[in-house]
């Protein structure tokens, strides 16, 4: 008897782990369904050029004093169509962007504070939503980093002056080309109307001759 009723909670126990395991073949459905959404950076037409991690600051010209904008990757994205490349940098935490300009001839990249893992440059930056001056300065955590960073903004920098460049003669030798049609044009225009003028005279000399010859036929007879 003793060792039956020993026995009997472990058979309990197997019956209810049997039952456990047992396949009711029922299906629970989610209360809340969620739907996928497709998420855009915006930097879906542009390649990128460069991707590194840095800690990114902003001169206040009020306080007269660095303050800082958070810390995440800066990118150099070029765009596919326009071929234009602009500088982007998200917070790694809240991806709220802290700098986003064109890469211009304009941005000269200087040595910030003696120190060769950060640089400092002047740009006209849009990630507040408006457009307005800013002086960045951003670190590295490594000099190799930074000298990388630094070669290709300035690299790009001078691609882009040599572009808009040759643009600006393009753009004066079509104004120069049209300015010449046009002084042909109007040379053209004056010699038909002096050609047509001296037509219409002896046209008109012709006429006179004809009525003169008439008028003496009739005189003579």
């Amino acid at each position: 008897m003793a060792s039956t009723d020993v026995d009997r909670p472990e058979e309990e126990e197997a019956a209810a782990d049997a039952g456990e395991e047992e396949d009711t073949g029922a299906h629970v459905s989610p209360i809340v369904r969620l739907e996928e959404v497709a998420v855009t950076t915006g930097e879906e037409d542009e390649d990128s050029l460069l991707d590194l991690r840095a800690k990114l600051y902003r001169f206040d010209k009020v306080g007269n004093q660095w303050k800082e904008r958070g810390s995440g990757n800066v990118k150099l994205l070029k765009h596919k169509e326009t071929g234009k490349v602009r500088l982007v940098m998200r917070q790694a935490k809240t991806l709220k962007i802290c700098a986003n300009h064109l890469v211009v001839p304009s941005i000269k990249m200087q040595e910030h504070a003696g120190s060769d893992k950060s640089c400092v440059w002047h740009a006209m930056d849009f990630s507040d939503g408006e457009l307005k001056e800013e002086m960045f300065a951003i670190r590295f955590g490594s000099v190799e980093n930074c000298k990388k960073f630094r070669e290709m903004v300035e690299e790009i920098a001078e691609s882009v002056d040599k572009i808009e460049e040759n643009e600006s003669k393009d753009v004066s030798s079509a104004a120069s080309l049209i300015e010449k049609l046009t002084v042909s044009e109007n040379k053209t225009e004056g010699n038909t109307t002096k050609e047509a003028a001296h037509a219409e005279d002896e046209k008109k000399e012709v006429h006179e001759e004809k009525q003169a010859n008439t008028k003496e036929s009739y005189t003579a007879s």
